[in-house]
């Protein structure tokens, strides 16, 4: 399957430009009629954060970090490890501060084997329902082969969560988007996974892989059960949310209608300001344009 990179349509709805969101989406998706956001405790829509984008601050003073998160209007927080706190004192600190997990970014490994009844029991008790892969070792992605097995091997783990109330996920990276024999990644691993199995896009990774989001949350409804909200920039990596080439009021727009985004989570890598003004700016973004 070749790159999207030349679909004008779908370069329309990335980049934010002179054409209104709404008359883009009222013709490509004629058929899909929008639904009701979910509502989190302090937003039209859920929005997380993942606390990768703090992670210095995390490591320092984890609850301190937690309240100032919680106090910029956050509903839910992505763990990227949990800083060797038990699952019963996590989930305190979470309660404590008005939040809720709204997912984890887990090693393949914490999957498989013996390692997976721990990791449910874990995330029962932090009371998440969705382990995000976050990357695969090299023999899980280096062929279209290899990528059909690791497709097979998240139907197999989506099995064996869904008895629990868990989901599994797949984030991309840039990798993804890069042609193989012919075709794309992505495509291959959604492709040949269930309807199940959570395609979170990381808009940023996409955009430095060439290509366009956008396309995919159509090409595959209902899968966008949690997508990372990150802003990207062919010119400064460091741009925040509304400095950067992204059409949000679209990307929110199709989550909405066709997605099924349960979470919207943002998360920022490159600093310009201290990393917790990073993210609250990026979040006071999203409300000055009314999508949260």
């Amino acid at each position: 399957m070749s790159s999207n990179r030349s679909d004008p349509l779908s370069r329309r709805l990335f980049l934010a430009g002179t054409v209104s969101a709404s008359a883009v989406l009222a013709s490509s998706l004629q058929a899909a009629e929008p639904t009701k956001p979910k509502v989190g405790k302090k937003n039209k829509v859920n929005v997380g954060l993942q606390l990768y984008s703090v992670r210095e601050d995390c490591g320092k003073n984890l609850p301190a970090t937690l309240a100032a998160v919680s106090k910029i209007g956050y509903a839910g927080v992505e763990f990227a490890g949990y800083y060797n706190y038990s699952a019963t004192d996590m989930r305190k600190l979470l309660n404590d501060n008005g939040l809720v997990c709204c997912g984890t970014h887990t090693g393949l490994d914490t999957l498989m084997g013996d390692n997976l009844a721990k990791t449910i029991e874990y995330n029962k008790t932090i009371g998440n329902k969705y382990l995000i892969v976050p990357s695969l070792p090299d023999q899980n992605r280096n062929s279209i082969d290899a990528w059909k097995k690791t497709a097979a091997l998240f139907n197999e783990l989506a099995d064996k969560v869904k008895p629990h109330g868990m989901r599994v996920g797949y984030h991309n990276h840039s990798v993804e988007f890069q042609p193989m024999d012919g075709l794309i990644p992505w495509d291959v691993f959604l492709q040949n996974t269930h309807p199940e199995v959570i395609m979170q896009l990381d808009t940023c990774n996409a955009g430095h892989g060439g290509a366009d989001p956008l396309p995919y949350l159509y090409r595959y409804p209902g899968r966008a059960t949690t997508v990372h909200v990150k802003a990207y920039s062919s010119k400064d990596d460091k741009a925040l949310i509304g400095e950067d080439e992204i059409n949000w009021k679209a990307y929110f727009a199709l989550c909405q209608a066709v997605g099924e985004t349960d979470w919207y989570i943002i998360e920022h890598e490159s600093y310009a300001y201290p990393p917790i003004e990073c993210v609250k700016r990026c979040f006071d973004s999203l409300k000055k344009m009314k999508l949260i």
